[in-house]
């Protein structure tokens, strides 16, 4: 199927909130990891989103180029192509971009897909996201302000956080304490800023404990009845629906399944998936080169064994293993098999 639509993504995030289950969005760098998440989102029967970091799109442009839109434009028009060929609804997505990279990576972003739309086309992304986790709320949520105003232009939504995921990813590292956990004040105060949809969709990245990267059971102890407790303030507050707003689930990497889908009754309707498939894709190829030691490499002065160093006979695997991670993903968010692409 073609990219989302604006009205197609829309109705992915109603469905996933009536339906009881989220999105995977797997964070690519390349056309193989784009790849590989379009085949396991096909293989289990799931709409999903694919998403750039501003690190893996200067990655997607080229050491030599390093240039985060140009990465993100390539990125997403290979995905425009090769999407087409798969029976699911896809959407793309930039993931965590700071206050210093607004200005090099989400705007130009927004840009051309206000131009895009102009000129009477379809936008190239789906959604950016604005992370302002690192600045005080009242200066976040003017930025988002501006940012879901021009994006409601393009007619992509705008994804923010309050709160912070602690860990590191892209070089952003944040400490592991108190404001891991979303206050319900700043939820109140986002409801006031942003409004339920009348001023642009959004999506909230409201933390509960997130945090980036791998660890160890015990070592961060997350609470999705932050987002329970969120959700109802504001309903009650505002005389809105039972969940008001649409969450996301960062810095899900090794989490307990009960508390992934605990998230998801609370109104998640997308979980972020980077380190496990990362884990996936990288497994599978050192597995390669361990059991072929002698021929990916010129041992002795022998020649090696062309088929086995030749990059497709791995990387073949290494899709397919990151595409089986992806699957256990849709599986676990519930999302498997809810496609209505077909």
């Amino acid at each position: 199927m073609p990219i989302a639509t604006p009205e197609v993504y829309a109705d992915m995030i109603t469905r996933a909130k009536e339906g009881g289950f989220a999105y995977p969005a797997i964070n690519c760098t390349s056309s193989e990891t784009i790849n590989a998440a379009l085949r396991g989102f096909a293989d289990a029967g799931s709409d999903g989103i694919i998403q750039f970091s501003t690190g893996g799109a200067e990655f997607g442009s080229g050491t030599r180029v390093k240039d985060m839109v140009t990465g993100a434009v390539a990125l997403a028009e290979f995905a425009h192509v090769v999407a087409e060929r798969y029976p699911v609804q896809v959407a793309l997505h930039t993931d965590h971009c700071p206050k210093d990279k607004l200005d090099t990576y989400v705007r130009p972003l927004i840009a051309i897909s206000q131009d895009r739309v102009a000129a009477g086309q379809e936008p190239l992304f789906q959604s950016h996201m604005w992370d302002g986790s690192a600045i005080e709320l009242t200066e976040n949520l003017e930025i988002a302000q501006e940012l879901l105003a021009e994006a409601a232009k393009a007619k992509i939504v705008l994804e923010l956080e309050i709160g912070v995921v602690g860990g590191e990813e892209d070089g952003v590292a944040h400490e592991i304490n108190e404001k891991l956990y979303t206050a319900d004040g700043d939820f109140v105060r986002t409801a006031e800023a942003l409004g339920f949809g009348d001023k642009g969709v959004y999506l909230l990245a409201a933390t509960f404990g997130n945090v980036h990267g791998v660890y160890k059971p015990g070592n961060v102890k997350l609470r999705p009845d932050v987002l329970k407790r969120g959700q109802e303030v504001v309903a009650q507050q505002f005389g809105t629906a039972e969940k008001p707003f649409n969450l996301v689930f960062h810095g899900g990497s090794g989490s307990d399944l009960s508390d992934i889908r605990e998230a998801i009754t609370y109104g998640v309707v997308k979980m972020n998936v980077d380190t496990d498939t990362q884990y996936a894709l990288t497994r599978s190829i050192a597995g390669h080169m361990f059991s072929n030691y002698d021929g990916v490499l010129k041992v002795d002065g022998e020649v090696g064994v062309k088929k086995v160093y030749d990059p497709r006979t791995y990387m073949k695997a290494a899709e397919g293993a990151m595409a089986d991670r992806v699957v256990q993903v849709c599986e676990d968010l519930l999302s498997a098999g809810q496609s209505q692409a077909g």
